[in-house]
């Protein structure tokens, strides 16, 4: 029986999400215990990403000193927080009143009724300055009902860093908007150009987040998709086999030792050490790249993702605040947000813990800064413009049923990526071919559509 199949999008969003996402809620509690109904605290749930353990930091001193609001922090890996966070958020506990999210969860979350929206805060909050924040976040934290129910900690989009010096001493140029044929053809001629260099590092650890992060924007310009706008999968289509091929081929053939294993940070490292001369990843990268200390810092040039059939590919990612509907301190919830995603904090980052270090991709102003715009100048300008041309509704060349650029925006994808990436990663590794892995992924991909074919 098919009944499923005729749901709406919105009603399927909701059925998928608490049947993927909640999961019984243990009976302990975070930093502080339960939310506090008397407002003089709020406990958040967050990732432990450097630039959250440095707002962790800060706070105290900062925002409890100057609003009288205690935060009691839980900090945890990404994997284990987004399992809490979904725990507490789907049954509604409220034992959290803020919480890290993504742009993946928030649209997701929203439609479950799980947040709180914040138009309401931004409306009477005007020093936040909402015009400030980048548009393709403001859209990317938009649900379907036009609300607005996150705000962005740090974003990133996605782009390629290539070593200047390598390639200018092989007489090499790197174009300004690189096609991704043109990519691979700079891999061939600079790998081995120095002892122990490889041409290029690209993810291939298995991983929703990590190997198909990557490997879908290729996919979205080679003009393919995961899903058609009717959900029919396209897994097996050529546009996402040549893709597919194209990525595989390239890494296999010019990229990192042990790439079936390579992340982000396993590529950060080959590129800071100098074993490879081109990297495709996230725009923070950069930071690292190019800090104090560094050993290719000052060596690197940074161009706009790759490209074939469409003008733009960089993916839109951020780490962002939302605030749980059954929180009973939205209005101290919300003071801390304002002053995490603020104008002012960031100016605070860039005193106390030096200006690389500012959780910046969210706000055009920081882009104004001088001190930031000094320590970020190879970079500034590229990140800025890749979010700013990020496309999550429209990123390929055809219409799609769901949002997102390195990702599908339905809850079942965290379950069919990470499965999917699996295939791929055992393809790049050798132990099957590209179209083996595709005809698996096809399946898994079908079965996925199965729910929202004719929805």
């Amino acid at each position: 029986m098919r009944t499923q199949s005729r749901r709406s999008p919105r009603t399927l969003f909701a059925a998928a999400a608490v049947g993927t996402l909640i999961a019984p809620l243990a009976a302990c509690s975070g930093a502080g215990g339960s939310g506090s109904a008397g407002g003089s605290s709020i406990n958040v749930l967050m990732v432990n990403n450097p630039q959250m353990v440095e707002l962790q930091k800060l706070t105290a001193a900062h925002f409890t000193k100057d609003t009288g609001i205690k935060v009691n922090f839980t900090v945890l890996p990404e994997n284990d927080v987004r399992d809490k966070i979904s725990q507490d958020f789907a049954n509604q506990a409220g034992q959290y009143d803020v919480a890290t999210l993504s742009n993946y969860e928030i649209p997701i979350y929203a439609k479950n009724g799980w947040l709180h929206s914040l138009d309401a805060h931004v409306e009477k909050d005007t020093a936040f300055d909402q015009a400030d924040i980048l548009p393709p976040m403001t859209r990317a934290l938009t649900a379907e009902d036009g609300k607005l129910y996150g705000e962005p900690f740090y974003g990133e989009s996605s782009f390629l860093m290539y070593r200047k010096d390598v390639l200018e001493r092989e007489g090499l140029t790197m174009p300004d908007k690189p096609t991704w044929k043109q990519v691979a053809a700079l891999a061939a001629e600079i790998d081995g150009s120095q002892p122990g260099m490889k041409g290029i590092c690209l993810r291939g650890l298995p991983g929703w987040g990590e190997v198909m992060a990557p490997l879908t924007t290729v996919v979205n310009t080679f003009g393919g998709t995961w899903f058609d706008k009717d959900w029919t999968a396209r897994l097996d289509s050529k546009e996402f086999k040549e893709a597919t091929r194209f990525y595989v081929d390239l890494v296999r053939k010019h990229g990192e030792a042990g790439a079936a294993q390579s992340g982000y940070a396993e590529c950060l490292n080959n590129m800071t050490q100098g074993k490879t001369a081109m990297w495709y990843d996230a725009t923070a990268g950069a930071g690292s790249l190019e800090a104090d200390g560094s050993p290719v810092k000052g060596k690197i040039g940074y161009v706009p993702a790759p490209v074939e059939k469409t003008d733009g590919s960089g993916w839109l990612y951020t780490w962002a605040w939302g605030i749980q509907k059954a929180s009973k301190n939205s209005e101290d919830a919300w003071k801390f947000i304002s002053w995490a995603s603020g104008k002012d904090y960031e100016k605070l980052v860039g005193e106390k813990a030096g200006w690389s270090n500012v959780p910046a991709g969210k706000r055009a102003s920081t882009y104004d800064i001088p001190q930031y715009r000094k320590e970020a100048a190879a970079f500034a300008d590229v990140t800025r413009d890749a979010i700013a041309n990020a496309k999550p509704e429209d990123p390929g060349v055809q219409p799609r049923p769901a949002p997102g650029i390195q990702f599908v925006g339905i809850p079942e994808f965290t379950d069919l990526g990470t499965k999917v990436s699996q295939e791929i990663s055992s393809a790049i590794a050798g132990r099957q071919s590209v179209d083996s892995a595709l005809k698996k992924a096809q399946k898994l991909a079908e079965a996925v559509a199965e729910k929202y074919e004719g929805s």
